[in-house]
């Protein structure tokens, strides 16, 4: 009897049932993103994507193919700005968000 769960099924179930969570998660991979470290927040993205739209569904909406995409969002991924912000907005719009970037001085 196995008494653990697969990382990426925890997280596709807390943002399936969480939307807060799921929110989070989005901000905080973009707050990464601009903040200097893309290799986590791609990540993050990756788990959204699985959670949320799918790759499948937003290689379809990005015009992409979705291998590319899972290429884009992995470790050693190197996507475009206008790829990153296609898959952005697919994420943004599926949990019907918007994304404001604030400027926050630093201490």
């Amino acid at each position: 009897m196995v008494l653990t769960r697969d990382f990426k099924q925890t997280v596709t179930a807390r943002v399936q049932r969480d939307p807060a969570f799921a929110k989070a998660l989005l901000d905080e991979a973009a707050t990464l993103f601009l903040n200097g470290d893309p290799q986590t927040a791609r990540l993050l993205l990756r788990d959204l994507v699985n959670a949320t739209v799918g790759f499948e569904t937003l290689a379809t909406e990005i015009a992409k193919p979705a291998k590319s995409l899972h290429r884009m969002l992995s470790i050693k991924g190197n996507p475009k700005m206008d790829n990153l912000a296609a898959i952005f907005d697919a994420v943004r719009k599926r949990l019907h968000v918007d994304l404001e970037a604030r400027a926050i001085a630093a201490e």
